[in-house]
């Protein structure tokens, strides 16, 4: 199964915030035309992104890969700049991701093991890299459309491609908050992770010590090779 981490984070941490006005000034670049309403949208998660800290949230997730059988999985999400996050997921597939801002850590009950990655490496992408540690970019790192024909879900629905290739986004956000309602990604292989949130709270105090990672007495460590 494909970590949660690479799967969605670079969408994630851009929209999972709460609404800001619009700033008429942000303008997206590449690609042909885009409307004014589509500009206001792309303001709000920019400013939106800027003006939030961290946040918590429980979520639910269903990966969809080719010639498997789908899987589900929740629990509880917390994020805080730069580059802290801590997913826990419950029962039936435990399993604890933490990053300290430095080091990415994969904890696995059932295995005892704890996988340690270097948090950049861990990504693999200077989008997600980028907005994990603040310095993202809606305009530059992605291009941005409304589905077509609209979607009747009574969201703001957007579809944001990554300009450096590899995966598709759609988000629905709650046209009162801009809350991150869902979000779906497609990669290149045609695997689709689907993750639904709820119980947003935006600029909470998250000490530290949300992010310390201590592995388990008698856990396997495992570190990941450096990048070539």
């Amino acid at each position: 199964m494909k970590p949660i981490w690479k799967a969605i984070f670079p969408a994630l941490v851009t929209l999972l915030v709460a609404a800001a006005p619009a700033r008429s000034e942000t303008m997206v670049t590449g690609g042909p035309p885009v409307s004014k309403e589509l500009k206001q949208a792309l303001d709000r998660l920019q400013k939106h992104y800027h003006d939030t800290n961290s946040f918590t949230a429980k979520f639910t997730e269903e990966i969809t890969s080719v010639g498997a059988p789908t899987r589900k999985r929740s629990g509880t999400v917390s994020f805080r700049k730069p580059g802290r996050m801590l997913w826990d997921f419950e029962d039936p597939e435990k399993q604890t991701i933490v990053s300290d801002g430095e080091t990415l850590y994969s904890y696995d009950p059932d295995l005892n093991q704890v996988v340690e990655t270097p948090l950049k490496q861990a990504l693999k992408s200077s989008s997600a890299t980028s907005f994990l540690l603040g310095i993202g970019n809606i305009n530059r790192d992605f291009k941005a459309a409304f589905p077509d024909p609209p979607k009747t879900t009574g969201l703001v629905d957007l579809i944001l491609d990554a300009k450096t290739g590899g995966y598709k986004i759609e988000v629905g956000l709650d046209p009162k908050t801009y809350n991150l309602t869902t979000l779906t990604l497609t990669d290149q292989l045609g695997d689709v992770t689907k993750v639904d949130f709820s119980d947003i709270r935006d600029n909470v105090a998250l000490p530290d010590s949300t992010f310390a990672f201590k592995p388990p007495a008698g856990a396997d460590i495992v570190t990941a090779p450096a990048s070539p």
